[in-house]
């Protein structure tokens, strides 16, 4: 299993939500570049960055941290928040990002995801599927919408989703636990490959999710609240 260590981004700041609510955030760093090669250090085999103003904006508004770390390490990098069209989408492949997610934009017009895979593969683009209450969540997870998870997520791999990243937003930075019944149902319903995000609050968790067999897991709140040893992890949990 990946472990993915996560940055998500505010006014250039490395930040983290509580439940997605952007007025219950605690700023981590004000150097995300600093932070990110420090995950590199560390063994991370993939970084996660999430830009939250373009979330909830639908633009780029934090494209010079995002160049700037880019730009400093040598490890692959998925991007999301934000990235609604294909020109957002093919500027962040040519500045290197490894994989761009998508969101909102997957949701209110599912071709375009089909568009993006045919025009750029399926290994380059993912798709984000933010949940509240087993309906997907849009607009940096500040609308609901009526579209059942499990559908949504059949319906990508019918179009050629290959990778997704779940996150179930009452439990994200809530360090209590990953909702589990939730990740299990689409392990045994879809088969895809998707990432665990959203509640991870300690080793175990880490352990379980790699023991489930799942591809990947972000860990965010949890190593910037000193609660899981990253470096031990990602050595005896991850592979290339």
């Amino acid at each position: 299993m990946l472990i993915i260590p996560a940055i998500d981004l505010q006014n250039g700041d490395a930040v983290r939500l509580y439940q997605g609510d952007y007025n219950q955030k605690t700023i981590y760093s004000n150097n995300p570049v600093e932070i990110a090669l420090g995950f590199q250090q560390m063994g991370a085999k993939y970084l996660h960055v999430v830009d939250l103003d373009g979330a909830k904006g639908g633009n780029t508004a934090n494209i010079e941290t995002i160049r700037k770390i880019r730009a400093a390490i040598d490890i692959p990098m998925q991007l999301g928040g934000g990235v609604r069209t294909a020109e957002t989408v093919a500027m962040y492949l040519e500045m290197g990002i490894n994989r761009v997610i998508l969101g909102t934009i997957a949701v209110v017009n599912p071709d375009f995801v089909a568009e993006m895979i045919a025009l750029h593969g399926a290994e380059k683009i993912v798709v984000g599927v933010d949940a509240r209450g087993g309906k997907v969540s849009t607009g940096g997870w500040l609308a609901d919408s009526t579209l059942d998870y499990l559908d949504f997520i059949d319906s990508l791999k019918n179009m050629g989703v290959q990778y997704i990243v779940v996150t179930d937003i009452s439990k994200d930075g809530s360090l209590t636990s990953p909702n589990w019944e939730m990740y299990e149902q689409i392990f045994s319903q879809s088969g895809i490959n998707f990432v665990v995000s959203g509640g991870v609050a300690n080793e175990e968790h880490l352990i379980h999710a790699a023991a489930q067999g799942y591809y990947a897991t972000i860990v965010g709140k949890a190593y910037y609240e000193g609660r899981v040893d990253l470096q031990k992890c990602i050595k005896e949990l991850s592979h290339a």
